[in-house]
This record gives structure tokens, sequence and C-alpha cells, in this order.
């Protein structure tokens, strides 16, 4: 796996001290299917911010549009794209088949836009199998950014048949944010040497004091909070499970179901509403004041019953100095430092996320949370991440110039 960057930056430094031309910037064209704004999505925000100037690609309009607009981005809306996110990245490919004459269109179309590009970046993993067409046929190099764990619990076998199959054949990298990530993809069938971990990068920058609960609508009193999209795997209902086990707390659940999971939503309001929960469970939806939600509560539960690939909200609660509990599994031991910086518990367990609430809820390590938040600050800055990522895009470009024609 490689796990180094700066080939460029060390070379365009060497050219500069000679007065020669150092490389210029790439032109890079960002891919995205949803325009849904979600963990890859915030990671991509961050990304861009360097690339102003370049051009995006999105399969279908939404919030992400305008986002990218504001960050200098020119986007291009495929024809054929909307709708297309409906499609389950754990369903049978046969699902696909009704849409194969649109999904061969994006992927045409895609292609001819890709060949006024240097470079494609696909960021996630539907845009990544039409990216892989595209970029064969317009034959620039093509850079996959997975953020998933490659594995049954997330994606059928055929998926991932195709997935490893293309990203063996037809990548320059496949960019993972965690070694949980890239284990993962060489445990499928993926090229180790493809491979390259990033960490996912957040604005580390001091936030302003909190406001009240009160000015929040939060209750007084033991409070935890879970942060994330509502999904099965995302384990909102052990939360619940380990709540029912505490009387004298409440809990936020901050989050939407943001991809045709308003069945999970449902069961879990169902849930919050049954005797000894009514009153304590407060759902928040998605909301923009995150950093100050997270500063309010007294614990950050992360309660994922599947591995997580990363887990952004771990880190921006560690970046406020907030305790936090996670699931054993995943990356959430990488970004806790084993522990050192957290609380890990095994997954689905809700009897043991609940001793650790109480004895967190009780007792909060501040010298954990010192460890937390010194190590957020230093290992996960948004600078570091875009640095290594443009290193990458350069580096690919570089390598194509190179090859034969």
């Amino acid at each position: 796996m490689v796990n180094g960057t700066g080939v460029i930056a060390a070379e365009n430094h060497r050219l500069t001290a000679r007065n020669l031309p150092v490389a210029p910037q790439p032109r890079a064209l960002f891919v995205n299917h949803s325009s849904v704004i979600s963990g890859a999505e915030l990671i991509l925000l961050d990304t861009v911010i360097p690339w102003a100037g370049a051009s995006a690609f999105l399969f279908e309009a939404g919030p992400l549009q305008p986002a990218l607009a504001d960050r200098g981005l020119h986007t291009i809306m495929a024809r054929w794209g909307a709708g297309l996110s409906g499609v389950r990245r754990d369903s049978n490919l046969l699902a696909a088949l009704p849409l194969a004459g649109r999904l061969l269109g994006v992927a045409a179309e895609l292609a001819s836009v890709a060949r006024g590009f240097d470079v494609l970046y696909a960021n996630s993993q539907k845009a990544f199998v039409l990216a892989a067409f595209a970029a064969r046929w317009a034959r620039v190099p093509l850079i996959w950014h997975l953020h998933d764990i490659i594995d049954d619990a997330h994606f059928g076998a055929a998926q991932r048949r195709l997935q490893i199959g293309l990203a063996n054949n037809w990548t320059w990298r496949v960019i993972v944010p965690s070694q949980a990530a890239a284990s993962a993809f060489v445990a499928a069938g993926g090229h180790a040497d493809r491979v390259q971990i990033v960490v996912n990068g957040l604005d580390i920058s001091p936030d302003p004091p909190s406001p009240s609960r009160a000015a929040l609508g939060l209750p007084e009193g033991k409070l935890f909070g879970v942060f994330s999209r509502l999904a099965p795997w995302k384990g909102q209902h052990v939360a619940l499970d380990a709540l029912a086990q505490i009387p004298d707390a409440s809990c936020v659940i901050v989050g939407s179901a943001l991809f045709h999971e308003d069945a999970y939503e449902a069961r879990l309001r169902a849930q919050a509403a049954q005797p000894g929960l009514a009153g304590r469970v407060h759902f928040l939806g998605q909301r923009s004041d995150v950093g100050a939600l997270m500063q309010a509560v007294d614990v950050m539960v992360h309660p994922s019953v599947d591995p997580e690939p990363f887990g952004r909200t771990l880190v921006e609660a560690m970046r406020v100095g907030t305790p936090v509990i996670a699931s054993d599994s995943g990356a959430a031991a990488e970004i806790l430092d084993g522990g050192n910086s957290g609380t890990l518990v095994p997954p689905g367990d809700a009897a043991a996320l609940a001793a650790a609430l109480r004895r967190v809820l009780d007792r909060p390590d501040h010298g954990q949370c010192a460890r937390a938040e010194a190590r957020a600050r230093a290992v996960y800055g948004v600078a570091a991440m875009q640095a290594a990522l443009g290193d990458v895009i350069r580096q690919s470009v570089i390598f194509q110039s190179a090859r034969p024609a």
C-alpha cells in the first residue's frame, strides 16, 4: 500500500531551485453520483478548496451543486443521471438492468467531457463504476476515492467483483481514509499497490463557545448524542436500547434518513415512543450547528454495528473535547488510538454501551479528552489531507504523460 506523498512538491522544489518551470496544475474533473451532502460529499467539499476553477460532473441536481459552485468549481450536470442514486449499493446488479441505457448514456457523456481534462477523480462508488469506463474510453487516469468498507455487509457479491476488477485494472490509485478500509479492499481481492491511505481531514480551527442548551433546544441533565445519517448499520437502535438501561439520561439523535431509509427512521421513532423511553429521545434532523451540539452534549456515541471506513463524527467530537464512546470495529480504533482517546465497546452490544455510558456520564476522563483533542488537531487537519490528495492527483498526470502512446 502506498502511504507516502510529496513527490510532486519535491520535484517542483528541485525545478524551482534550478529556475526551471514547475508542473502546472492539472485539469481535474471531480465526479459524484449524489447531490445529497453526506460524509463523502463533505470530504469532497474540503478536497476541492485548493482546486478553484476545476470542474465537477454530477449525476443529479441538489445541495452539492451550489456548495461546489461556492468553492469556485464549474458544475456539469449529466443529462440522464437523475434517479440513478436509487439503485442500492447492496442490491443485485440485475436491479440496474432497467437503467442500463441511461447508465451507458451517462458513461458516454462523461467520457466526452473527460477528454478535456487531465484526470478523473471519482468520489463515490456509483460514480466510480461509470467513471472507470469513461476514463478508459477517454484515455485519462482515474482516481477512486473509496469512502466505504468493501465487504458483504455493504455490497452484493457481484458488485464487489465489479468494483475490484475495475479498480485493479483501470485505476491509478484507490484512496482510502483508514487502514481498516485498505485492509478490506485487499481482502476483497484488490491489489495492495493500488491503495493509498489519506486520512480524512477537518477544519480544526477553534470553535466559538457553544450556546446554552436552552438556546439549542436541548434538555438539561445527563445527555448523550448520536450524530449520523439514519441507517440500520449506523446503529441508532443500539443507542436507544442502551438508553433504556439508563433511566436518568436523555439522548439526541442528529441526522436524517438520506438514502431511502425512511422505514428505519419510522422504526426508531416507534422505539423512542415506547414506555421507558418516551420523552427522553429528541430527533433533531439535519443540523448546521453540529459543532455547538457536540460541545453541548456530555458524551458523543458512535454505535455502528458494521465496520466504518472512517468516522468523521468521532474527530468532530474529539476536537471540541467531548468524550467519545464508539463501536470497536472498522476505523474507530485507529481514530481513538486503540482506546487512548476514547472508549471502545463491542458493536451491537447495548449492555456494554450502557455500562460505558454510565461510567463516562458519572466520571468523565478529562485527561483522555485532552489527549483526544490534541490528537484530532495533530492528525486530522484538513490542510494535510488537501496536500496529500493534491499530490496524488498530480502524480497521476505525470504517470499518464510518461506512458507510451
